[in-house]
């Protein structure tokens, strides 16, 4: 298998909406709603993408300051070619673009939970998620 990675490739939401779901991700993102995509698309502000041929294969879309922090939003890999290290490659494609200090923090699908500390990363359970339907008080 042939696989080119690319830095802020052009791709449609619809690509990228299929990529999720042949994806476990998409079991987690709003794939009726390609309004919320095509802003997913457009406003984070590192993405690789992988491509077998002109088919996109995966993805690793993150929000990053390039010094301190990198928040790794999505990293999915088509199920068909799962366990052939592009989600490492991923990120570490997404890693060489990051200044030595920048660390990368991501919250785990469930079904990926195991694979995170196998290639280095550090659990952390101070997560905390405000879901976007959810009202918020500051008083």
């Amino acid at each position: 298998m042939n696989i080119e990675y690319k830095d802020n490739a052009s791709y449609t939401v619809g690509e990228m909406i299929d990529l999720y779901r042949r994806s476990t991700l998409g079991e987690r993102r709003p794939l009726d709603r390609p309004d919320i995509f095509g802003k997913m698309r457009d406003n984070a502000n590192l993405v690789i993408t992988a491509w077998e041929g002109k088919k996109l294969v995966g993805i690793a879309r993150s929000f990053t300051d390039f010094a301190y922090v990198t928040y790794l939003a999505d990293l999915a890999v088509d199920a068909a070619c799962q366990r052939l290290g592009i989600g490492k490659r991923l990120i570490a494609e997404t890693r060489a673009r990051l200044e030595p200090t920048c660390k990368i923090v991501l919250l785990a699908a469930p079904k990926a939970n195991g694979y995170y500390p196998g290639i280095g990363f550090d659990h952390n359970p101070r997560a905390w998620v405000l879901k976007g339907e959810t009202s918020f008080t500051p008083d």
